[in-house]
């Protein structure tokens, strides 16, 4: 997609002000530009707002679970949002992530029998402790240290890892007992509305529309809605029904509830406990990497990293990681992190900080407007992951496939990432491949030390501590 620079210089007024503190023309976008990116953005990531409920629904009992955990994800998805919009400026949408409420809600609290205000102290836990690396510039370090061939390579992974999302959410790809994964049901309303949503979007964005991604996801939404097609959950024994209507109390709105029973429930003291370090390193470990491979991935898609691959105002993008995952353990979810989604709003043209603001603002009016969220079902944003998934891809022409020793690297990163259903092993692979061929074929030396250092860690982390 192409985006015209301004001819003008910003001035004053309202839109002038937004130009100057966010510097939306050097970024060479609009106000205009920067607000569809950012509903393209939260549309593709609303799901959070059901998905997280159900998932730690099933550890933390409370009073009116769903509707309480509902406003506290959405209120700390606002937070993670806008912190990283406002401080950092960088267009990454925060909400708590996925994978890592799996590991809370099963592992840690079901499975290890912690209650789980205990597990949210992790989870805060671990959220100083980014912050803290962050700021003495540890993690931007870490990140210098990549070389480009991974760091192209982790931009292409995210870009499958997305289009895995998409291909399972629309029902094309289905898990197996017996192959792990095989093809869904192709003649289902889900796939074939999703394949007519890939072809109008991708239509749309090679004629150059503006927000073709934006109107990509709403074309599929309105065409669900009229022809009543069976692509929402909620129906009998779990099937697919047709959209039921809003179910609000006054139809797409009702009122926000406070999360009285969740927030300010943390146990840090007793997170604190021996037997649970194993429990806080791994929460550390599994989103350190998570969190630094989707927004240097991110980074490289929005275009601001430097000519060495750097991102400008590295730590104070990663210190707005570590105190969202705070934030959001004090209000009684699991960790908060930067969201993959992001991409497709920076395919939308998403450049500065303004979008990532957008988003925390309508997360904030989802509180009000959160059955209207409802209304879009997963074979309408799954066309949006599939496309920015392919333009990911981008960055595999940058890898020199002659030397196995970058090309292997880069190919376990990108495999790695949707096979595992975990960015942070693809990352990991990654590193400790390159670090290992690099050591054995006499090239030790071209490898930072940090970077050995940091596969050290991985090494340990695989072989000692527990949790995906």
């Amino acid at each position: 997609m192409t985006h015209t620079q301004p001819s003008t210089p910003p001035g004053p007024g309202p839109a002038g002000a937004l130009d100057r503190f966010f510097g939306l023309s050097a970024a060479r976008s609009s106000v205009p530009q920067e607000l569809r990116a950012g509903l393209t953005t939260f549309l593709t990531m609303s799901y959070i707002l059901f998905v997280n409920p159900q998932v730690l629904g099933a550890a933390i009992d409370v009073p009116n679970a769903f509707v309480q955990l509902l406003m506290t994800t959405a209120i700390a998805a606002a937070f993670g949002s806008l912190v990283m919009g406002l401080i950092a400026r960088y267009p990454f949408a925060q909400a708590p992530g996925m994978g890592l409420n799996a590991f809370f809600a099963f592992t840690v609290v079901q499975g290890m029998g912690v209650p789980w205000q205990t597990a949210l102290g992790a989870v805060f836990i671990s959220g100083a402790l980014f912050v803290i690396l962050s700021a003495v510039g540890a993690r931007q370090a870490i990140v210098q240290a990549i070389p480009l061939s991974l760091k192209f390579a982790i931009t292409a992974g995210i870009g499958a890892f997305l289009a895995f999302l998409g291909l399972r959410s629309a029902g094309v790809v289905v898990s197996n007992p017996a192959t792990l994964l095989s093809l869904g049901e192709v003649t289902a309303p889900g796939a074939w509305l999703a394949a007519l949503g890939l072809i109008v979007t991708a239509a749309l964005t090679v004629r150059r529309v503006t927000g073709a991604i934006l109107y990509g996801i709403l074309i599929t939404t309105f065409a669900a809605i009229t022809l009543r097609l069976p692509v929402y959950p909620g129906g009998p024994d779990g099937a697919m029904q047709a959209f039921g209507g809003f179910t609000g109390r006054l139809g797409i709105l009702d009122a926000p509830v406070w999360p009285s029973a969740l927030v300010g429930q943390l146990d840090i003291a007793g997170a604190f406990g021996l037997g649970l370090l194993s429990v806080v390193f791994t929460f550390f470990f599994v989103d350190f990497f998570d969190a630094t491979g989707t927004l240097t991935g991110l980074a490289q898609k929005a275009g601001v990293l430097d000519a060495r691959g750097d991102m400008p105002r590295a730590r104070r993008t990663f210190a707005m990681d570590g105190l969202a995952a705070m934030f959001g353990a004090f209000m009684g979810t699991s960790t908060t992190t930067a969201y993959v989604e992001s991409a497709s709003g920076i395919g939308a043209g998403g450049r500065t900080g303004l979008s990532a603001v957008t988003v925390g603002v309508l997360f904030l009016l989802s509180m009000f407007l959160w059955p209207l969220a409802a209304a879009i079902p997963g074979a309408a944003t799954a066309p949006a992951l599939i496309l920015v998934g392919a333009l990911m891809m981008e960055g595999v022409k940058f890898v020199d496939w002659d030397d196995l020793s970058e090309s292997l690297p880069a190919f376990l990163t990108i495999i790695a990432m949707p096979l595992t259903f975990s960015i942070a092993n693809g990352v990991s692979f990654g590193v400790l491949s390159y670090c290992a061929l690099k050591l054995l074929t006499g090239r030790a030396r071209s490898v930072s030390p940090i970077l050995y250092g940091v596969a050290a860690l991985l090494l340990a982390r695989y072989l000692f501590l527990s949790g995906g």
